[in-house]
């Protein structure tokens, strides 16, 4: 049984491990003379590191804080997130979410949510983020309600009234 446990183990470490893609360099991710969004050779725009991989493409925010969705968002946040998730700068199995929704654009944060695999796959930051966690994080399937229910609960944890 022991025996089975620690194969089990190992297999699922090496699962989420794997299929990361290939990172690109660290310090042409960070060149701001690029455009945020490059082209493909077909002319298609490829990953854009400030929005992400996903079909939100502009999130509109209050100034104030949404109460109501910030509850909700807490709700889903205490069942599918703080498992792996501190809301303080301390990293638990996934990072701390303190300061990250004045780190990241509203439609990055969103798309994460509700598409991560894809941005995983394709985006540095979260590249080099899954090499210190070493736990790539799993679809939790939310709706896109959902995610912006969070991303307000987020908002709230930064401080937003």
């Amino acid at each position: 049984m022991k025996k089975l446990l620690i194969t089990g183990t190992i297999a699922f470490m090496m699962y989420a491990c794997g299929n990361q893609g290939e990172t690109k360099d660290s310090a042409n991710a960070s060149d701001e003379s690029k455009p945020a969004t490059e082209t493909t050779e077909s002319g298609n725009p490829s990953y854009d590191p400030k929005r992400g991989e996903g079909k939100f493409e502009n999130v509109e925010l209050p100034a104030s804080l949404d109460v109501t969705m910030a509850k909700s968002g807490k709700q889903i946040y205490e069942v599918k997130c703080a498992s792996c998730h501190k809301l303080s700068d301390e990293r638990l199995v996934g990072p701390g979410w303190k300061g990250v929704s004045n780190k990241h654009r509203p439609e990055w944060i969103m798309n994460f949510i509700t598409n991560p695999d894809a941005m995983i796959d394709q985006d540095p930051e979260l590249q080099a983020q899954l090499e210190i966690c070493l736990v790539r994080m799993p679809n939790q399937s939310l709706s896109d309600d959902d995610a912006r229910h969070l991303l307000e609960f987020m908002r709230q944890n930064d401080g937003v009234k």
